[in-house]
């Protein structure tokens, strides 16, 4: 399990590392001291997890996971408890107080151990995003950490974006063409100029007008499906 530790105070680092060093398996690839290096580094080694700090000069911790292109597992570290419900508010897979209990890391260690051995088992197309991986999104003050299994839609607003997962609806600063350019069409399917759709979530399809299709998605929402797109799924779906 490869592993990047970031945190602008230096003996924070190294007593992390030295904790971390006794764990078989684990491999410290790199360390960070400001979120400008951290992101460069993360985006180039692409590690495991990392074990991020929050607050950090200029920057915090969850503006460097906006600003990441390959988001790791996250376990967050810092002196300051207040962050916590924001933590897992974007699916953090753990979050350590200072000073860190050998106890408390270890059990750390174990859930992160068994969430990524289950991932390695999922074969992935490394050239697209799969519904296993995941990403961080933020809209305003509000910050997710999403499974794009989790995301049931994808309708284009403009320059922008909205995401359908659970209750949530927020808007990213993408294009649905660099979207659909990313995701795999296996699992997520271009519908329409203005939307993509994850197949997994399709709860129903019905003939439509001028030989298109009406899906009605889990969630509840329905999308229409262009003749043309019609026939491509048609044809992707059938024996």
């Amino acid at each position: 399990m490869k592993v990047i530790i970031i945190d602008d105070e230096r003996l924070a680092r190294q007593e992390l590392k030295s904790m971390l060093s006794t764990y078989p398996g684990i491999e410290i690839v790199g360390e960070c001291g400001d979120v400008k290096s951290a992101i460069e580094t993360v985006n180039s080694i692409k590690p495991d997890v990392i074990f991020l700090d929050i607050q950090m000069p200029g920057k915090t911790g969850f503006d460097l996971l906006e600003d990441l292109t390959f988001v790791p597992e996250v376990v967050f570290v810092t002196a300051h408890d207040e962050y916590a419900i924001k933590a897992f508010e974007v699916n953090a897979l753990d979050y350590l107080l200072k000073p860190v209990q050998p106890a408390r890391l270890s059990d750390t260690i174990k859930k992160l151990m068994s969430h990524i051995a289950e991932k390695k088992n999922i074969p992935e197309n490394a050239n697209a995003l799969n519904e296993t991986d995941q990403v961080f999104v933020k809209d305003g003050e509000k910050c997710w950490f999403v499974k794009l299994g989790e995301v049931r839609l994808f309708e284009s607003e403009g320059n922008y974006v909205r995401l359908y997962f659970g209750t949530s609806k927020p808007l990213i600063l993408r294009s649905l063409n660099y979207l659909d350019e990313r995701l795999n069409n296996k699992t997520f399917f271009r519908a329409s100029r203005k939307h993509i759709i994850n197949l997994q979530w399709v709860e129903n399809i019905e003939s439509w007008f001028n030989g298109g299709l009406l899906v009605k998605l889990k969630g509840g929402e329905t999308v229409e499906i262009s003749r043309r797109q019609a026939v491509k799924l048609k044809e992707m779906m059938s024996l």
